[in-house]
């Protein structure tokens, strides 16, 4: 059984085949799929799905860092979206100073938001975090019992100790495949406990292979985890969907 804890098939790139992409996800063992929102429009279309799909696909909702300057104007609507049975995570939320599509201290103030949202409602929160791993430790260290995942990890052995110290999960993507010294070195850090994967489709196609991801492709990014673990494929499957189930509080 396997739990794919980040895909976008909210994404206009499955508009045309996504009964086919999940079908084929389900016939390749992914018992379920996390769907994560990332604007209004998109965090709707992810509940839309997850209703669809009920007990097999689920739902988060956020404004993503890149849209924070839209924060004021949307953030409301992500408050009542929340509220639906179908979310299971606050999501994905968090910064990124390497696009910088919004200025930092807006998307500072939209990730506290987001932060207390998942709070009010007892939801982890799924966090984007790309050139501000400093940052964000800074931000999360001034709360507590705050919970989630660090979704498509970048960070090397020291920031993943940091992410486990805060009693986060690590999610990794296809990009633990692309010959990442650091993130393999960052993987064999990590818990069992602690570890999850993720498609973050239709991005980030794992190797060999190239064009739109999908949640059937998980398989090839488990498979190269287990080598560098040392893990047998069934068993880290079992592993991870157990932490996968327990991180969203799903019985």
């Amino acid at each position: 059984m396997i739990f794919d804890t980040h895909v976008h098939l909210n994404d206009e790139d499955f508009k045309k085949d996504i009964d086919e992409v999940i079908g084929r996800a389900f016939e390749k063992g992914i018992e379920r799929m996390l769907v994560v929102g990332y604007d209004v429009e998109s965090s709707e279309k992810a509940i839309e799905i997850s209703e669809k799909y009920k007990s097999k696909v689920y739902a988060a909702c956020a404004i993503h860092p890149h849209d924070a300057k839209n924060f004021e104007r949307d953030f409301y609507k992500i408050e009542e979206l929340s509220k639906e049975n179908e979310v299971i995570a606050i999501g994905e939320t968090g910064l990124d100073f390497y696009r910088n599509f919004s200025p930092r201290e807006i998307q500072i103030e939209c990730f506290k938001a987001h932060i207390e949202l998942s709070q009010k409602r007892n939801l982890p929160l799924i966090l984007h975090v790309r050139k501000s791993f400093p940052e964000i430790f800074k931000i999360i260290s001034e709360y507590n019992n705050l919970k989630g995942v660090f979704h498509c990890f970048s960070g090397g052995k020291n920031e993943a100790k940091k992410v486990i110290e805060y009693g986060f999960y690590i999610s990794f993507s296809g990009s633990l495949t692309y010959n990442s010294k650091k993130l393999e070195e960052a993987l064999k850090s990590v818990p069992d406990n602690r570890i999850l994967f993720e498609t973050d489709a239709p991005y980030l196609p794992p190797r060999p292979l190239k064009g739109r991801n999908e949640p059937s492709y998980i398989v090839y990014t488990i498979k190269f985890a287990s080598r560098v673990l040392n893990i047998d494929f069934e068993k880290l499957c079992e592993i991870t969907y157990k932490n996968s189930l327990k991180i969203f509080n799903i019985e």
